[in-house]
Parts: structure tokens; C-alpha cells; sequence
């Protein structure tokens, strides 16, 4: 099935305030949710789906002070990708620092509500990728937002999806992704010297992925100078410090 695209026009998009930075590649795509309510009527009623794309734009520009709505496309259940900025033009979405890795894609499912996307939304998520390859010329990563940043978008079912390699539904049983050690809730950092058994977890992690690392429960100097250079290694803010992206990647990045 060919994209079903609503262009810009069709939804009623505002003119953006501004022009866009300008992309000719990136490494992939990375898929978000809304983050908050989404009524589950809007699986029976499309023209629901158009208003609350027109209110998160309006949210992104008047509300976060965006020149635009953040994302590069959307996609609603009916598998319809309404144009955002579309490819070529760096999204606002992906968190400081990180548009010019990724394309955003965002799939209409919130955090309460209608928050398991149906097989619509996932195919027309795919479409989207595959625009955007096509189009915008984006790589074959495809992530979460959380990947590299510390939020909880895409949210659980999207994110899992994800996780198991992003399938089109009906492809077939894949393996669900396996289970790590949740986030402690404190960020791993130096100076001073932390201690406790959440540090001690993250070192074994590390030294299975072949890190020179001492399993001593002690975050220090060294520790630290080991999370900064994984850090780079997974294009993430290389702060030294375990956060919650970190701490997932050290755990769902491929070794490399």
C-alpha cells in the first residue's frame, strides 16, 4: 500500500513562523506518542484525528514557542501520515541537541485513553519510515524517543513494538525483547563517590559488554570516565553520568 499522505493543506497546517534548519540525511527515524490524553473515539471518527493534529501544532508553536509543530510526519489510526515539516527540514521534537540524528515521527496513542496503537498506526508508522528513506533520505535506525533521551515516549506498547525491531503486524511471532533491571531512580554520577548495588548492577552490565570496569558497587572517577566514552560510542550526551537513557542503553544498544 502506498503512503496515504494528508498534506499540509488538506489538515489545515499554519505557516510556520520561520524557516527550517535543512536535513539531507539522517540515521533513522524515531517514533513518539502524544504523551497525554487521546480519546478513543477518534478510532471511529477521522475528523477528530485532524482536530487534534491541528492542536498539537498549536500547542508547538504557541505553547513551546516552535517556528512549527515539532514532528516530521503523523499518523493517525485510519494509516493516514499527515505532513509536519516533512523530510529535508529538522524537527523540534527529538530534544536538544538530537534533531539532526533522527526524523520524528509521531503515532496518535497517549499516555491514558486510546494508548495501544491499532495495526493502522503501526503500518502507517512504517509508510512513514519508508518516506522518509525515500524522500528525506533517512537511515534504517529505527528508536523511541527515550532512546537517548529521558522521557517515557513513545510510551509501554509503542515503545515495545520498537524494541522488537518495529514488524509489520501480521509479519509473524518475533521474541519480546529481553527484560533488564529498571532504573534505580537516581542518576549514577562523580563526584562524590556513590555507592549502592544499583552501581554494581550497571558495572556488571558494562563489563559483559566488554568494558575494562571494576564490579566494586563504587561510582568513581573511573566509572565515570567509562559512562562518558559508552556515552559517545551511542551518540548520547557524554555527561559521565548514568541517567535513564543511559541506563537503558547500556542494557538495549547492540555491542559494538
Amino acid at each position: 500500500m502506498a503512503i496515504d499522505l494528508v498534506t499540509r493543506r488538506e489538515w489545515g497546517a499554519r505557516q510556520p513562523r520561520g524557516s527550517y534548519g535543512r536535513l539531507s540525511s539522517t540515521r533513522g527515524v524515531k517514533v513518539h506518542y502524544t504523551g497525554g490524553q487521546v480519546s478513543p473515539d477518534i478510532v471511529g471518527d477521522h475528523a477528530r484525528c485532524v482536530a487534534l493534529v491541528r492542536s498539537i501544532q498549536n500547542h508547538h508553536m504557541d505553547g513551546n514557542g516552535w517556528i512549527d509543530v515539532g514532528y516530521s510526519l503523523l499518523v493517525c489510526p485510519h494509516r493516514k501520515v499527515f505532513e509536519g515539516r516533512g523530510p529535508n527540514h529538522l524537527p523540534a521534537a527529538n530534544g536538544s541537541g538530537l534533531n539532526s540524528g533522527h526524523y520524528a515521527v509521531l503515532g496518535l496513542v497517549g499516555s491514558t485513553g486510546f494508548t495501544q496503537p491499532t495495526d493502522d498506526i503501526l503500518h502507517g508508522i512504517l509508510d512513514a519510515v519508508e518516506y522518509l528513506r525515500d524522500k528525506g533520505g533517512a537511515g534504517d535506525e529505527i528508536k523511541g524517543h527515550r532512546d537517548g533521551y529521558s522521557t517515557d515516549c513513545p510510551g509501554g506498547p509503542l515503545y515495545a513494538w520498537v524494541k522488537r525491531g518495529a514488524p509489520r503486524p501480521g509479519g509473524g511471532p518475533t521474541e519480546p525483547p529481553e527484560p533488564h533491571p529498571s532504573f534505580p531512580g537516581r542518576v549514577l554520577k562523580y563526584p562524590p563517590v556513590m555507592v549502592g548495588e544499583d552501581v554494581r548492577t550497571w558495572q556488571r552490565q558494562m563489563r559483559r559488554r566488554g568494558w575494562d570496569i571494576d564490579v566494586d558497587g563504587l561510582y568513581g572517577g573511573a566509572s565515570r570516565d567509562a559512562c562518558r566514552a559508552f556515552q559517545r560510542e551511542k551518540g548520547l550526551s557524554a555527561t559521565g553520568a548514568v541517567n535513564r537513557a543511559t541506563w537503558q542503553a547500556t542494557w538495549e544498544e547492540p555491542v559494538t
